[in-house]
């Protein structure tokens, strides 16, 4: 017979073998970056669910990153989209996806910080279907 405490053990050893393997699997190396004189850009593929596929763009250039999403979806209807840069909320738009677009696109500026820039985006389906995508600029 198994005592409590040994299961209690054990449950602890495992919550901690989970986080750990999650963490392991959401570090990303930075992508690959391009440089053409001052501009440096880095495109990233992003992780949807179903039938949809994102793309992340951004653009370094004279002290701030053009950050590009474009979402491809058969799915028309009000996407929730949100922007985060460097773990802070930039923006959060309703964007709609149309059929004749295919999808659709959303561009914003965010300030380019010393040292590298993360940018993450997610957005939400009106059917609860979710799009991630990660990138992360080089620094100046």
């Amino acid at each position: 017979m198994v005592s409590g405490s040994l299961i209690g053990r054990l449950a602890v050893a495992l919550a901690l073998a989970l986080c750990l393997g999650a963490a392991a699997l959401a570090w990303a190396p930075p992508a690959q970056a391009r440089a053409g004189g001052e501009r440096v850009e880095v495109r990233e593929e992003g992780v949807c669910g179903r039938t949809s596929s994102a793309r992340l763009r951004l653009r370094a250039e004279d002290g701030r990153i053009r950050v590009d999403t474009e979402v491809r979806t058969p799915r028309t209807g009000l996407w929730h989209l949100t922007v985060l840069h460097e773990r802070r909320t930039v923006t959060r738009v309703r964007v709609r996806a149309t059929r004749a677009g295919r999808g659709f696109q959303h561009r914003v500026v965010v300030p380019d910080y010393v040292g590298a820039d993360a940018v993450s985006i997610r957005a939400v389906a009106p059917g609860g279907e979710t799009c991630t995508a990660t990138a992360t600029v080089a620094g100046s």
